[in-house]
């Protein structure tokens, strides 16, 4: 029997509680208790997030994780005045970037073409710039749910200074800061009113 002849595999329906965990039922926390969220758990949100898809499997998302207070007052300094408090109090803060030079380990990711991609990437900085960023913003999405998969709550922020960021943290470095996550367990009156979704109509066509 050729691959060709089985029978197609049925994939597995995510439960019901799975479901309310990672997408109905999830919030972005505002607060956070002062529980710890220990090195092993960040590594799980990892080793689940780094599966995420991305173009030609080039995988440019990067992570820093910030644990310790000194960290965190470096990372403060850059933040809008609404986010520093909430970030000061997390357990643990996630600095999502990605890489704009992540065609260097195209061998290791996709062995079949990867010295070919790599070769076709070295002298196209911009293409590779505009490919790490939607490719990360992708992965960061993945990210989230890890978060949630690990039980625990994120509070992904926008509102920081990139340039100030990247030179604090990535100096000398290919990565590029785009979003500051606080993770941990969500502390008193964590959530804000669930806000309205876009009505179905307005944003699922068919054909």
């Amino acid at each position: 029997m050729t691959i060709t002849d089985r029978e197609p595999q049925a994939l597995n329906v995510l439960g019901d509680a799975g479901q309310k965990l990672l997408f109905t039922e999830a919030r972005t926390a505002n607060t956070f208790a002062a529980t710890a969220v220990a090195d092993d758990e960040l590594a799980k949100i990892w080793e689940l997030a780094r599966w995420s898809p991305s173009a030609a499997n080039g995988q440019p998302l990067r992570v820093l994780f910030v644990r310790t207070r000194e960290g965190k007052e470096r990372l403060v300094q850059h933040l809008d005045e609404g986010n520093k408090a909430k970030t000061l109090s997390a357990p643990a803060v996630a600095v999502l970037a990605y890489d704009a030079d992540f065609h260097e380990q195209m061998p290791t990711v996709f062995p079949a073409r990867g010295d070919m991609l790599r070769a076709a990437f070295a002298g196209q900085a911009e293409k590779r710039e505009s490919i790490a960023a939607y490719n990360s913003a992708l992965q960061t999405g993945v990210f989230l749910l890890a978060v949630r998969a690990a039980g625990l709550a994120a509070g992904p922020m926008a509102g920081f200074d990139e340039a100030g960021v990247d030179k604090e943290f990535f100096a000398g470095t290919s990565w590029r800061s785009h979003l500051v996550v606080n993770i941990g367990h969500p502390g008193a009156n964590p959530w804000f009113p669930r806000l309205p979704r876009v009505p179905v109509e307005d944003a699922v066509a068919w054909a």
